[in-house]
């Protein structure tokens, strides 16, 4: 029986910054972040946004095209959540009326914690192939200004049904995985920006890379050449092709960046989504790529702290029937782009706080965040 994503929609913030504009602003080359790091742009919500109305936003788009009464469960991966108590998803069932009958948690695990919903999702579906489940990855990344992670800052949203017989991509059995206890990345409770050791993180990231792989090719006897592209977790899209060059090296083989080139439009454009990066690149690949029918797909997914893990998709024949960039084009076409001090104030004016606050009308997405009143955020449909 095939397991795997069946659809899938995304969503982004009302706000954009060119990088141009921080770079003029801090006299920097430009090509520093448009080749350094890779990165065109970042979203960044609007003070009535964040991981949970862009989830809604990303799910409702993607339940019009189904039968929810299917639905047993919601997975909401993120590592921004906006409770340390109740999940994100709960939420998510009141604003997209879902049935009582629906199991809803949430997941964390720095970035990597939407593969490990979609792998619960798939185990369970195995169980039970009747069901279908609602996996969300959404997340802001939020960095202290003047910071090295500044330009590296993003917000967005996949939502993914995982279902038995898919339409997009078969999720094959049988993953490499990798854990180390690294402090490379993480974000204290009473913190609402993340600290990092920039050095200390890439090299985490491209030795679970190898790490992980090693163990998928011990279990699955499986060649790089087996491999038709490569989708990766880019907290920066060059750190995929440093990490796709650390493959190289490790395996002996040759790898061109075309084998991940396709993947990187929408993550140049958006930022680092944390949990959702990864599933951006697939998103991306299925968008910009015809070929891809039959073929393989090798998952990289990591979050700091740290957990990996690889594994592998083959994409379905008919996958281009199921495919929909123009809603992606739409929600990176509608942000409305920020001056510097635009942006400084937004940034500096961010509420983390459980006091009662009301938000005024900025967004035009279909869900937005109205306040805080008794110390509950509060929701509602637009």
């Amino acid at each position: 029986m095939k397991i795997g994503i069946h659809d899938l929609e995304v969503a982004t913030s009302h706000y954009v910054l060119d990088l141009d504009t921080l770079a003029e602003q801090h006299d920097i080359d430009p090509n520093k972040f448009r080749i350094g790091l890779g990165q065109d742009k970042f979203s960044m919500p609007a003070p009535d946004e964040d991981i949970v109305t862009m989830a809604a936003e990303a799910a409702q788009t993607l339940l019009e095209r189904h039968d929810v009464s299917k639905i047993r469960q919601v997975y909401f991966a993120t590592e921004s959540s906006v409770d340390q108590s109740k999940a994100a998803g709960v939420y998510l069932h009141e604003l997209l009326g879902l049935p009582a009958n629906v199991r809803s948690i949430e997941l964390k695990q720095a970035c990597y914690s939407g593969t490990a919903a979609l792998q619960l999702a798939i185990n369970a579906i195995a169980r039970n192939p009747e069901e279908q489940i609602l996996v969300i990855t959404s997340d802001v990344a939020r960095y202290a200004l003047d910071s090295g992670g500044e330009p590296t800052q993003g917000a967005g949203s996949v939502a993914m049904l995982i279902s038995a017989d898919p339409n997009l991509v078969e999720i094959e059995p049988g993953s490499g995985l990798h854990t180390t206890d690294v402090n490379d990345f993480w974000r204290p409770n009473d913190s609402t920006t993340p600290f990092v050791d920039g050095q200390l993180s890439l090299d985490a990231y491209l030795a679970a890379t190898t790490a992980a792989w090693d163990d998928l090719a011990a279990r699955r006897e499986l060649s790089v050449d087996d491999i038709h592209r490569f989708l990766h977790h880019q907290p920066f899209t060059k750190m995929a092709r440093k990490q796709l060059a650390a493959m190289a090296e490790h395996t002996g083989c040759e790898l061109s960046d075309d084998l991940i080139e396709e993947s990187m439009s929408y993550n140049r454009a958006l930022g680092n989504t944390y949990t959702a990066s990864l599933y951006f690149a697939l998103t991306a690949q299925l968008h910009n790529n015809a070929e891809l029918a039959g073929k393989r797909l090798g998952f990289f997914s990591y979050g700091s702290g740290a957990v990996a893990e690889f594994f592998t998709g083959v994409v379905q024949d008919n996958y281009r029937d199921h495919i929909y960039p123009q809603n992606v084009a739409k929600q990176l076409d509608n942000r409305v782009e920020l001056t510097y001090d635009e942006y400084r104030e937004l940034h500096e004016s961010f509420a983390a706080t459980s006091e009662t606050f009301t938000t005024s009308k900025t967004t035009n997405a279909p869900f937005r965040l109205s306040g805080v009143t008794e110390r509950q955020r509060r929701y509602e449909a637009q």
